[in-house]
């Protein structure tokens, strides 16, 4: 289907976190591929390197931005192809963007799977909820298989820093918070929240949003569950 064009550009964090933003012009969706808070994390990216002044400054924090960004390329593979890391084959939603359905951009199932968002942007390939700023909205994920689990990882790529609580659901349905906090999350990252491994098996989590904490569109690329069988 053809896609009407649409003003789209995300706003990076200045003094406070922003979020990303929409043009109030609509698009019409075409088919696309898809606690405690001390406990959670993003996963380290590169920090900027303010330069001294000289050749010999500026060579050495060219050095160690390109050591940063190569370590934060590294650290995004590892989790990629975690052994343990299961990404989700299914999704709902409290609401999505255009009311997208199906495998339509930023409809729910844009979160299962890998990654596929390669830049801190407003991006179809995500999931995102009908309305900025509107508070309350949560995701809800569904695994291959149920497994003991020690981590969710949450990839945040556009309005990062919203999450509000991290759930995971035991065989008979019920909920068990891992995490509830500030998301520390900024720019394109993971929130990695870490708990004991659990007595239960899951194969289900939910992540809870708080939109009108981080002002724009706030959206998840994807969100992996770790664990083990035994």
């Amino acid at each position: 289907m053809k896609v009407r064009s649409k003003l789209i550009y995300c706003v990076l964090p200045l003094a406070l976190l922003s979020g990303c933003k929409k043009s109030s012009s609509t698009q019409e969706s075409s088919e696309a591929k898809p606690a405690s808070s001390t406990n959670a994390a993003p996963a380290s990216a590169p920090a900027a390197n303010a330069a001294a002044p000289g050749a010999d400054a500026n060579s050495s924090a060219e050095a160690t931005a390109k050591m940063a960004a190569a370590d934060w390329a590294m650290k995004q593979d590892e989790i990629k192809n975690d052994p343990n890391g299961l990404w989700a084959i299914q999704a709902t939603a409290s609401s999505t963007y255009s009311d997208a359905q199906g495998t339509a951009p930023y409809s729910a199932n844009q979160a299962t799977g890998a990654p596929n968002v390669d830049h801190y942007a407003d991006d179809g390939a995500a999931w995102a909820p009908k309305t900025a700023d509107g508070g309350i909205e949560w995701l809800d994920l569904k695994y291959p298989k149920p497994v003991y689990a020690t981590e969710v990882r949450v990839r945040e790529s556009c309005g990062s820093g919203a999450v509000v609580k991290v759930e995971i659901f035991d065989e008979k349905g019920a909920a068990h918070a891992v995490w509830q906090g500030n998301d520390p999350t900024k720019d394109l990252n993971y929130l990695m929240v870490k708990f004991p491994k659990t007595t239960f098996k899951t194969d289900r989590v939910k992540v809870t949003l708080a939109t009108n904490v981080v002002p724009g569109w706030n959206e998840i690329d994807a969100v992996q569950l770790v664990g083990t069988d035994q």
